[in-house]
């Protein structure tokens, strides 16, 4: 965005009583934006990296602004989303004598990633990250995946121990889903805990540009898994758009929240092609599982990488109230001198 249109933006929020404004309207109630309800790789050199509002801060005051200016647009996008689209929501399914349906569609679209910044993407039902399927271990489940692409693709099922037929990779498993094409995939869902599905078609380009989702399965004993108060989805991604939080960049990344006491359930996913070591304020990962499968000694920390492809599930007992910053600690990720962006979020404890 142009700095001049980006300050117009912050004068018409109001200055710096309206991000007090905001911040004491956050920390009151406890709302929460994202709840689980390729381009260029990115690096150092990725535009969003080096000046995420596209213009350099020169003076003290105007890094403030830029800073200032960051956090109030994050305040408004929690009460009303700054961007269009939200990714990662729940995909509707029928039932067809005891088999959960789905359905697909691979096309091309617009994402808007922050506030002005649109990319190419190339998309699942026109979000990124695509629809969240969520099945039941041992339930029978067929997605059907139709293909408006201009080349071909497919679709893997990762994480899960799928008939080899099922598996979705081109030439090896199953002739390639052509533009126009459709593809029934049958499989029943195994093992239980957080998973991805994604294009294994020309995948450096199809899955870094958003042909990408998370694929829950709910175990068939659910006492096998901790109790959690809220479930939230923390979907990382550094190709299309630059550094992304459920497909969106700082400041138009979910804000998640808590009430105190609460024990609150984070999935970790990765689907980038770097390490993101995802750090939060204040309070504690309680981490019980890795790529779906139950770890056999749980362990605390407050920094916690997720590798390329990799899931990762912890507890947050939410006992400290506060505003927390949530995010990548690689800090070319989130933050620089115009100040947050990226892989930059908050979670709130009233």
């Amino acid at each position: 965005m142009p700095r001049r249109r980006f300050l117009g933006v912050l004068g018409a929020g109001g200055g710096v009583a309206a991000i007090a404004a905001g911040l004491a309207g956050f920390r009151s109630s406890g709302g929460a934006v994202g709840e689980a309800s390729g381009g260029e790789m990115a690096d150092m050199a990725h535009p969003a990296a080096a000046h995420p509002v596209g213009a350099t801060a020169t003076t003290a005051e105007e890094m403030d602004v830029h800073h200032r200016g960051g956090v109030e647009a994050f305040e408004r996008n929690r009460v009303a989303p700054i961007t269009s689209g939200i990714g990662a929501v729940d995909a509707a399914f029928r039932m067809e004598g005891g088999r959960r349906v789905f359905e697909l569609t691979a096309e091309a679209t617009s994402w808007e990633v922050t506030a002005g910044q649109r990319v190419e993407a190339l998309a699942f039902n026109g979000i990124v990250p695509g629809p969240t399927l969520r099945m039941v271990e041992g339930q029978p489940a067929r997605v059907v995946v139709h293909n408006r692409l201009d080349q071909s693709t497919s679709v893997h099922w990762h994480g899960q121990r799928v008939p080899n037929a099922m598996d979705g990779v081109t030439y090896l498993t199953q002739e390639p889903i052509r533009p126009g094409g459709t593809f029934v995939y049958d499989f029943t869902p195994g093992p239980s805990g957080t998973h991805m599905y994604h294009s294994h078609y020309n995948s450096t380009e199809q899955v870094t540009k958003g042909l990408v989702g998370a694929l829950l399965v709910q175990p068939a004993d659910t006492a096998a898994e901790p109790a959690a108060d809220r479930d939230y989805l923390f979907i990382l991604n550094d190709g299309l758009g630059g550094f992304t939080v459920n497909g969106k960049g700082f400041p138009a990344t979910p804000a998640y929240a808590a009430r105190r006491g609460e024990r609150v359930r984070f999935r970790f996913l990765n689907y980038g092609a770097m390490a993101h070591p995802v750090h939060l304020h204040g309070l504690t990962y309680e981490v019980f599982a890795r790529d779906g499968y139950p770890l056999p000694q749980p362990f605390r920390c407050d920094t916690l990488t997720i590798a390329p492809f990799e899931r990762w599930d912890a507890i947050v007992l939410a006992d400290n109230p506060g505003t927390w910053a949530f995010h990548c600690h690689i800090l070319s990720h989130a933050e620089g001198p115009e100040g947050m962006f990226g892989m930059f979020s908050a979670l709130h404890v009233d």
